[in-house]
């Protein structure tokens, strides 16, 4: 009789679905309060968590339907304009660009990937209006798949924000952080590197304060790794651990403005600048703090200018080669012309990253905003 009834007790559990399980564990997560007594039982049940999603994940794959958004990058960097339906992403996107992105008081206006380009401080920004994301667009509802894949590709996202419906902010949010992005976040500084035999070893740089060894030891065979090295070079949560063990995250920067601000007063806008903190209050429809916009996605993106020189010329200083900050000599040979990486000799380099006008430099030398460039090329 023990027997039988561990049997069906074990057939009972069997049947749970992965989806009951996330569900058990993430409300289990939700009820239990962090603290040093709590916080190993609460790395591992989000290892649980992640492992089973991506169980989940992996049968999803072969089941899903339709066709992707295919985009092809252009410019100099590109922003996803992403939010709930009818937050007015199509009206941003016209506002910031000379786009014709259709406009209408009604969800799912935009059925596609709307591409346009903002022309901004010598800069080409190429900008895309996509469909709306909705509750569950991680997992497949609403095209969010496709929507997410595309936002992944982005070097920066503009989060739009509905001052009439401020709770889809953490919505989206977490459908971003569910597909696999990571925002205003950089990677983890930590190595992870599988054995064939020795256990786990762990080395730290740093005193870890929120995660002890114990407990990267049984996330790490929570998800089947058994041997390992692992050298942890920053104070990392369980989160950034797990991050780390999936490495298949994106890191992208974001701004999140709250749009249609010329409905509401100020008091509310007041209240949910404290809730919400964006980094911008606007209004697409009116104009508002539109060039504060354009200021803040040019900033974020982290680009620079970079001046080009031919030999025994001056250097052209009114159209500037854009580049991003702590790009290389190589990376401006690799801009310019295909061959000139193949054919470089040397260059010659006048402004902030030189140590004296003229510095004679290799592919290596990291660039700084402002620099001429000569290149040398055989």
């Amino acid at each position: 009789m023990t027997v039988e009834r561990g049997t069906r007790r074990g057939d009972e559990k069997a049947r749970v679905s992965d989806s009951d399980q996330i569900r058990l564990l993430e409300a289990e997560l939700a009820k239990t309060k962090y603290n040093k007594r709590t916080q190993h039982h609460i790395g591992l049940v989000k290892a649980k968590i992640a492992r089973l999603k991506d169980k989940e994940a992996g049968r999803g794959k072969g089941t899903q339907k339709g066709q992707g958004y295919s985009v092809r990058k252009s410019g100099d960097a590109t922003v996803i304009i992403v939010g709930f339906p009818s937050v007015g992403k199509s009206t941003l996107l016209n506002s910031l660009t000379n786009a014709k992105s259709e406009v209408g008081s009604y969800d799912f206006t935009t059925l596609d990937v709307i591409p346009a380009d903002m022309h901004y401080k010598h800069a080409r920004i190429q900008l895309l209006d996509v469909p709306g994301i909705v509750r569950g667009a991680a997992s497949g509802r609403g095209r969010g798949r496709e929507v997410l894949a595309v936002m992944r590709a982005a070097d920066l996202i503009v989060i739009v924000v509905d001052v009439n419906y401020p709770g889809h902010y953490r919505a989206l949010l977490k459908e971003i952080a569910d597909s696999g992005i990571r925002i205003n976040q950089r990677e983890p500084d930590v190595k992870l590197r599988r054995t064939i035999k020795d256990g786990i070893d762990i080395g730290a740089t740093v005193r870890l304060t929120r995660l002890r060894r114990e407990t990267i030891t049984d996330i790490l065979k929570e998800f089947r790794i058994m041997n390992a090295q692992v050298t942890v070079r920053e104070d990392i949560d369980a989160d950034q651990l797990i991050d780390v063990i999936e490495g298949n995250r994106a890191y992208i920067p974001a701004v999140t403005v709250l749009n249609k601000i010329d409905m509401v007063g100020e008091a509310k806008i007041a209240e949910l600048v404290r809730s919400i903190r964006p980094d911008l209050c606007i209004s697409a429809k009116e104009q508002t703090h539109i060039d504060e916009l354009r200021d803040r996605i040019y900033d974020r993106l982290d680009l620079m200018r970079v001046y080009c020189k031919e030999v025994g010329k001056k250097a052209d200083m009114e159209v500037p080669l854009i580049m991003k900050r702590g790009d290389t000599v190589l990376r401006v040979c690799d801009k310019l012309h295909k061959d000139f990486a193949r054919k470089f000799r040397f260059a010659r380099v006048w402004g902030p990253s030189a140590k004296f006008p003229g510095q004679k430099l290799m592919q290596a030398h990291p660039l700084a905003d402002g620099d001429v460039v000569e290149l040398h090329i055989r």
